[in-house]
């Protein structure tokens, strides 16, 4: 049983399931990978031609809520529900999230993430992502896998979730220390932000921590000791209030699973973060060496 609540699974666990039988039945699979339209990458024709045996997409731009003016922000609970429904999975179903990234793992840990926002503990991520799972020489497919649906209910906890309000707050209060996970370079302002009609830099207070910095060569996370320095380096207090951003939400989470994997379960993630906070912030509060915000 200790396996369902591992957070992160090695590719060999999940070679072992699949030979098994167990996924589909007890576990399923998730091809949780998304790209910034600048990449020009189609996940979902990807996943049509090769992914894990089993697995199925889950797509984050459509478990989201569509009303926003922000790009993927959290579904409603009910959205949700259906969604994953949808996909086979029920309340007690395990739950193995992985990506295509070049890094290993890009956006997957927003839908582990994701999962457990609405109560589902029983769900993983696979270290190293389709990356790692390849050079271990892993089998792929294109078979497809029509699920049955099943029975769905959320448990949100939206106390994970923070607003463009609450770091506005948190800038006068400095109450919560707050970890952005962009690139060095998108932080301080000189490397263009991958978005039309943003401009890079950071909010004040936030401390960066790429999240690239997480992941050994191979795509996998670090061992803890590692994970543990990076956050002592950074001066950051795992013992303490911790909230995550990025550029919309996807890469804070990888801090968030970070901080898991050191026993500090619960960063919340800024769900708008920079491509929100760029449009809304005044002036002084983008901190850019840079172009810094337009006037």
């Amino acid at each position: 049983m200790a396996a369902l609540t591992r957070a992160v699974v090695s590719a060999q666990w999940l070679a072992d399931a699949i030979r098994n039988g167990l996924v589909g039945s007890k576990i399923r699979v998730l091809d949780s990978s998304w790209y910034l339209p600048i990449t020009k990458r189609d996940p979902k024709a990807e996943f049509a031609e090769k992914h894990i045996p089993g697995s199925l997409f889950f797509d984050i731009d459509e478990c989201s809520d569509q009303s926003s003016p922000y790009g993927h922000m959290l579904p409603q609970s009910s959205h949700f529900s259906r969604y994953v429904g949808n996909l086979g999975i029920a309340n007690d179903t395990h739950v193995v999230v992985y990506d295509t990234n070049d890094f290993g793992s890009y956006s997957a840990p927003r839908v582990w993430w994701m999962f457990r926002l609405f109560g589902h503990s029983s769900v993983s991520l696979l270290d190293g992502g389709m990356k790692n799972w390849l050079a271990e020489g892993r089998p792929v497919t294109s078979e497809l896998v029509k699920p049955e649906r099943r029975d769905y209910q959320a448990n949100p906890n939206l106390a994970w979730v923070k607003s463009y309000e609450d770091i506005l707050d948190n800038i006068s209060t400095k109450k919560i220390q707050v970890v952005d996970a962009r690139s060095a370079g998108r932080y301080r302002g000189i490397e263009p932000e991958p978005r039309k009609d943003t401009l890079p830099g950071h909010f004040p207070g936030a401390i960066n921590m790429p999240f690239t910095s997480f992941l050994d060569a191979s795509g996998k996370y670090l061992c803890n000791e590692d994970l543990s320095r990076l956050f002592k380096e950074a001066g950051v207090k795992l013992d303490q209030p911790l909230w995550a951003t990025c550029g919309s939400g996807v890469t804070a989470c990888l801090v968030v699973l970070a901080a898991h994997l050191l026993g500090h379960p619960g960063v919340c993630v800024y769900d708008g973060s920079w491509a929100e906070w760029f449009k809304r912030a005044s002036p002084e509060n983008v901190i850019s060496e840079g172009e810094g915000k337009k006037v």
